[in-house]
């Protein structure tokens, strides 16, 4: 298989967890009614996990050994969290505030041109992070789901078809880091760096505070989970 068709694959099946989210979303009803807000929340605090995982065991590690001076992770990252604040806020003053969403957009489409870029430079991890990129947009498509419906009242079909068309910003991301940016290291370095700035930012600001529940704890279970499952895929690529 030629690296385009593997881009394009990988970046496909990771994007094609969103609708597949939706469609959860859209068939599940759970009684009584605390058993389906519990699995709920449990579910936003395991794509926290996911998405925490992926900066853990996937941005930061490449994107320091792509830098020249590893010391300048720790601005580009600091910038990554203050340019996603930044869009929350110009979201949020504009009336288009949706962070599932915008959570799920803003490591989406990063992370697939960093995934094209591995796959140029022959990254052992390129799979491992499509896989991360699939599992987190898993409930970030489940979440995504219910916050479209809510802010838009839209038919569900409509709310789907929507999810289903972001699949293709997947590859359309990663062909533009395969033929842009597989000889600019650094670059790659720094977008995988800031997409984890802005990560924790959102995990913080937008997931951990949603997945949070009265007495309840599979939601901080979920999140413990989800933040494994990341470093288990990570010893099971074999990449430490």
């Amino acid at each position: 298989m030629t690296d385009v068709m593997s881009i394009i694959w990988l970046t496909a099946g990771a994007g094609l967890c969103i609708p597949a989210g939706g469609v959860i979303a859209r068939l599940e009803k759970i009684q009584p009614l605390w058993l389906e807000n519990e699995f709920r929340h449990s579910l936003i605090a395991f794509g926290g996990g996911i998405l925490l995982g992926a900066v853990a065991v996937v941005l930061i590690p490449e994107g320091l050994s792509s830098l020249e001076d590893p010391i300048y992770a720790i601005p580009i990252t600091l910038a990554g969290g203050i340019l996603f604040f930044a869009i929350e806020r110009f979201l949020g003053l504009h009336r288009r505030e949706s962070p599932q969403l915008m959570g799920m957009m803003l490591d989406y489409i990063p992370e697939s041109i960093a995934l094209g870029g591995m796959v140029a430079l022959q990254s052992p991890v390129a799979p491992l992070l499509a896989l991360l990129i699939g599992l987190q947009n898993l409930p970030e498509g489940f979440n995504a789901y219910r916050e479209l419906k809510n802010i838009n009242h839209s038919r569900p079909n409509k709310t789907l078809m929507v999810m289903f068309f972001l699949v293709f910003l997947g590859p359309v991301a990663g062909l533009f880091g395969y033929f842009f940016l597989h000889e600019h290291e650094s670059i790659l370095a720094t977008i995988m760096l800031l997409s984890a700035g802005g990560i924790l930012y959102l995990i913080f600001q937008d997931i951990a505070p949603q997945s949070r529940l009265e007495k309840h704890w599979a939601p901080p279970l979920g999140a413990v989970f989800g933040f494994c499952l990341a470093l288990f895929s990570k010893v099971l690529f074999g990449t430490g």
